[in-house]
Parts: C-alpha cells; sequence; structure tokens
C-alpha cells in the first residue's frame, strides 16, 4: 500500500491532535507509526526512537535474576545506592574516562531521564537570579521538555554556527548575564553525534567555573566515538569530558545503550566531589539540608522515587565490574552500531539525502547511533511526510532545538539485510514521489 496516500496520513495526524509533525515528540510518532502500520498492514521502517538494537548485558540479567531469587524484592533500596553498586561505578569511571569519583558521590536514578529532570529542579534552586538552563543543541528533545514541565526558565542555541573558539564567546554571550544555573548537553551527542573536542570542553569548563555555572554533562553514549579506541579500562585515550577542567560538574551515565539495559530504567549521577559538598544556604533555608549532594539524594530523588529498582542495581554493578576488569568489552559489543551507521547513511546518500552535521571541526563524524541527514531545500514538515508516505518514520531536527532542516536518523532498529533492502526501497520510492 506504498506510497500511503496522504488524506490517510492527514486523518491519523489529526486524530494524534498533532498539527505539525516535525514539532511532534518521540512518543507521539512512534504512536503515529503504531496505527499507520495497523491501518496499511505495512511495516515500517522506524528510524524516530532510540531503542537498544543489541541483546541486553547477560552478566547484569544474571545478577539480577540472582538479587530476586534472594528476595531483594521485598526490601527498599537505600536511596543513596547499593554500596557495591557505587564503588564498582567509581572503578568504572576511572577505568573509562579517567577521573575520580568518590563513591559517595556517585547515585543511581530511574534512568539518565530522572536524573536530569532533578539535577535541572536542583540547580534552578540553588541561588537567587540564576534560575534559567541554558541547553547546546541539537539535544534529546525530552530534555528540553523537562524544564517546560517543571516551569523553570530556559534558553538553547545551536552549536552548528559555534565550534572551537566560537563556543566560548557564545557561552561569554550567556553566562555574563549572570542567570544561568546550569548547562546541559550531550557528548557524543544526540542526534548529530558530533563529539565535544577536548578543547571545547575546556572552554566550557573554564566558563563554568569562572562564572558558577553547573555543568550537566549526559554520557549516554558513553565510548562511542569509535574513530579512537576508547574499549580498554585503565588506558588512554578516555571519554572525552569536562571534569578534567572544572570542579562545577555531574555527569550522567545510563546502563540503556552501553550495556543495552534500557528496560530496567537504571543510570548514575557522578556528582564532583567539590560540588557534591558545596553548601548552599538556600537548600538549608528550605529543606534543612545544605549541601548538594545531600539534597540531590535525600530531598529530590526521595520526593520523585524513593529510589531505583533494588535488583537493577545488582545488575548495573555486576556490568560496571566486568566491564573494569576486562570480562565484558561493552564498546565491543556496541561498535555495531557504526557498522549500521555507515551502511544507511550510504543508502541515504545514494538517494541524495546528506548530512547535516558532518564535521568536529575538521573530522568527519564518527558513525554511531545517530546522524542527521537533510534532503535538498525541504523543509523539515514536507519532508517527514514524505517520508511517512513511503513507510519510514523519523523525528525532524527543529524538535531537538536545531535551526537546521533535516532529520534525526536512528540505525538501532535497522536489524538485518532485509531492513536495509526495504529502506534502500522505499527511499526510490521517496525521490519519486
Amino acid at each position: 500500500m506504498l506510497p500511503i496516500p496522504k488524506p490517510l496520513i492527514d486523518n491519523v495526524l489529526k486524530q494524534a491532535d498533532i498539527a505539525d509533525i516535525s514539532r511532534a515528540t518521540i512518543r507521539q510518532t512512534v504512536a503515529v507509526a503504531a496505527e499507520l502500520e495497523q491501518q496499511t498492514g505495512e511495516k515500517f521502517t522506524r528510524l524516530e526512537i532510540g531503542v537498544p538494537g543489541i541483546n541486553a548485558c547477560a552478566i547484569g540479567i544474571e545478577a539480577q535474576k540472582k538479587a530476586l531469587d534472594n528476595g531483594i524484592a521485598s526490601i527498599y533500596p537505600v536511596i543513596s545506592g547499593l554500596p557495591e553498586l557505587k564503588e564498582n561505578a567509581s572503578a568504572f569511571v576511572k577505568a573509562f574516562i579517567g577521573i575520580d569519583i568518590p563513591p559517595k558521590c556517585i547515585v543511581p536514578t530511574v534512568g539518565s531521564m530522572q536524573a536530569a529532570y532533578n539535577l535541572v529542579l536542583e540547580c534552578s534552586q540553588l541561588q537567587e537570579g540564576k534560575d534559567t538552563i541554558l541547553y547546546i543543541c541539537p539535544g534529546f528533545s525530552a530534555h528540553g521538555r523537562q524544564p517546560d514541565a517543571l516551569g523553570i526558565k530556559n534558553i538553547t542555541f545551536d552549536i552548528y554556527e559555534y565550534r572551537a573558539e566560537k563556543l566560548r564567546d557564545k557561552l561569554e554571550e550567556y553566562f555574563s548575564q549572570g542567570n544561568i544555573a546550569a548547562i546541559l548537553y550531550s557528548n557524543p551527542n544526540n542526534p548529530a553525534w558530533i563529539c565535544l573536542t577536548d578543547e571545547e570542553l575546556q572552554i566550557i569548563g573554564e566558563c563554568a567555573t569562572k562564572y558558577d555555572v553547573i555543568v550537566l554533562e549526559d554520557m549516554a553514549y558513553l565510548c562511542m566515538d569509535f574513530r579512537r579506541d576508547l574499549s580498554k579500562p585503565f588506558q588512554p585515550p578516555y571519554q572525552a569530558t569536562v571534569a578534567k577542567y572544572t570542579d562545577n560538574y555531574a555527569i550522567m551515565l545510563s546502563a540503556s545503550k552501553i550495556f543495552s539495559y534500557a528496560g530496567e530504567r537504571i543510570a548514575i549521577v557522578c556528582i564532583s566531589d567539590k560540588l557534591y559538598k558545596r553548601e548552599y544556604p538556600s537548600l538549608r533555608n528550605r529543606f534543612n539540608l545544605g549541601s548538594f549532594g545531600d539534597n540531590f539524594i535525600m530531598t529530590y530523588l526521595y520526593c520523585a522515587s524513593s529510589g531505583t529498582s533494588h535488583s537493577a542495581q545488582y545488575a548495573l554493578s555486576a556490568m560496571f565490574k566486568a566491564a573494569v576488569d576486562g570480562e565484558y568489552n561493552f564498546v565491543g559489543q556496541v561498535k555495531e552500531y557504526a557498522v549500521r551507521s555507515k551502511r544507511s547513511r550510504e543508502i541515504l546518500e545514494k538517494h541524495g539525502f546528506h548530512l547535516v552535521y558532518d564535521k568536529d571541526i575538521d573530522q568527519t563524524i564518527s558513525d554511531g547511533f545517530f546522524y542527521t541527514a537533510g534532503y535538498k531545500d525541504l523543509d523539515n514538515k514536507e519532508l517527514l511526510e514524505r517520508l511517512m508516505r513511503c513507510g519510514i518514520t523519523a523525528i525532524g531536527l527543529n524538535s531537538t532545538g536545531s535551526s537546521q532542516r533535516g532529520i534525526r536518523v536512528c540505525v538501532s532498529r535497522l536489524l538485518s539485510d532485509d531492513d536495509f533492502e526495504k529502506l534502500d526501497q522505499r527511499l526510490a520510492l521517496f525521490e519519486n514521489l
């Protein structure tokens, strides 16, 4: 039934209360694709959602099963985290990021989504006048919705034109106003897969220290810059991080992609020792606790979920330990995404698409979990609707805070030769619409 008649697409979008598909959320797009699959009988080529396309780490599964068999499900977790998880996480961070984080400063959360949500909330309440969160875009679209849901002021800028030293001028422009409480970005970047260089991370760190801004660094795709071998524990090169250049940071590390453990919703927040201990009078006045770290745990996380899945903490602890001990090469596992990225990108380019965010300064971006693609001069709405008519779903770059024309391509659900052949066939149909 391809191409799908435009009136059918329009009707499904209307029923879903979506006036412009380029502004739809990832989950809205998922729902539209599911409805169109049901109505047309066509299985869509799904490029819109970052579901892991690799089996979950078996070491974690076995550790979680054992914990459940031992009766852990009936016991509330310690809200600050399982002691062995905190110890193993500290070793993991040292092994793959090359920085020292005390176990006390590592806290499990219900995925990085919960981590970012509560970090943004806390940072917005630390100091009078510092009430705005700055996002480097493009970025994970749900991150941009979090401050809106919380009623927190937020601003964004597209990094496309602000690489290298130009980034300093842009940050100075915002930070010097005195209202920025925190800055959030992902590295490697979702959706562009650009990777901030050490020079750029140093700029962010120096500006954060100068203007007392907290850096929230999302490492959902840890060690997935496949241009360098980051797979060997305790051996450089390490994952690049702002932590080398400032003490004002909290790093988010999720099990969802690095261990394909998305279904159990677990991550960790690594807070610098200095920030963890820092006293904020506004927090003490409001909650009778002064330190950033104690409040993150005992106030914000406690109110949000009263802790993180007990059994999943055992799983994550075991996976961290296996990676540190060299028993599980998680980087080798996820490198499959680079293969899929290269193959799918070649198919898109064959049919007239081009990379939008194509460079890290002077290097071509790494192949990985995501990339961005545009088609001639089509705007995002028309591009997405035409792709949908051909049985392909993606999200528009404008939904990620980008000012560029194009889509985010996620390769995780391109699993078989048939999937790539179908992508090729559908893009040929797209060209002729």
